[in-house]
């Protein structure tokens, strides 16, 4: 495996060619991730509920992300590493800006932000400051309480074509990436078809570039999962016999399949 970039991640998207993320929060997961041949790592801000045991993300710290940013940047040299930046970290540009380049400074390789058009004078502001950019469209978990609960997003044809309008005006503004989270199958593939840039599905059907799930969920952890999750453990020899076989069904496209969609 060689070392993932951009670039790389890009040249799959022409090619056609599918891809898979976990997000996971340690070294030692880190390296089973790497030896899996998993073309990029989330250092989620997940980990609020994953290893601290919160009921959202939003307690998270940016001093939080650049410690498990930094762990798994000890773990693993080939995987490309993203980051969360965490809820109230990037209300302004400049706050956007120091936040970004403490998670960089910890080893990420890019970082990663909740939000519509209204973040585009903060990624044109990272991109001057070499920072590139993955956004997050749809059910973005930093707004639970907005949107009143974990739910599914774009279902209407006003909500939808915003979103569109979002994806189109983050990618022009100098977003690198683009995760969608708990949106139609319709919707997703919509946004995918539209962009240059690749796209990264959780619950949002098969038709994305990419697929990510959480570390804890695919290896049956987590006792409660969301639809759009598939236990890989079961069946499995090992950890990295699980992350192995999460990989090659991205990449052969059979998962997600039609129960872990939503219409």
């Amino acid at each position: 495996m060689s070392k993932v970039s951009i670039q790389s991640l890009l040249k799959k998207k022409q090619d056609g060619q599918k891809f898979a993320v976990v997000t996971c929060y340690e070294a030692s997961y880190a390296r089973l991730v790497e030896k899996a041949a998993i073309d990029v790592i989330l250092v989620g801000d997940s980990l609020g509920n994953v290893v601290q045991g919160n009921d959202s993300t939003l307690p998270v710290t940016v001093a939080d992300m650049a410690y498990h940013t930094a762990c798994v940047k000890r773990g693993c040299a080939q995987p490309m590493i993203m980051a969360d930046l965490p809820f109230g970290s990037y209300n302004t540009t400049e706050q956007c800006l120091e936040s970004a380049t403490s998670l960089m400074r910890a080893g990420a390789h890019m970082v990663k932000i909740e939000g519509g058009a209204w973040l585009a004078d903060s990624i044109r502001q990272l991109n001057r400051a070499g920072i590139p950019v993955c956004c997050h469209l749809g059910l973005t978990p930093q707004s639970v309480n907005v949107f009143g609960g974990y739910r599914v997003q774009g279902r209407d044809a006003a909500a939808a074509q915003a979103m569109i309008e979002d994806a189109l005006a983050l990618e022009a503004a100098g977003a690198m990436l683009l995760v969608l989270e708990c949106v139609p199958t319709s919707l997703a593939k919509q946004i995918t078809d539209k962009l240059h840039i690749p796209v990264i599905g959780i619950g949002a059907g098969p038709h994305t570039d990419a697929q990510v799930l959480v570390m804890h969920d695919l290896l049956g952890v987590t006792e409660k999962t969301a639809r759009f999750v598939r236990n890989f453990a079961e069946g499995s020899a090992s950890i990295e016999h699980a992350l192995s076989r999460y990989r090659e069904a991205v990449e052969d496209g059979s998962f997600p399949a039609e129960e872990h969609c939503f219409n």
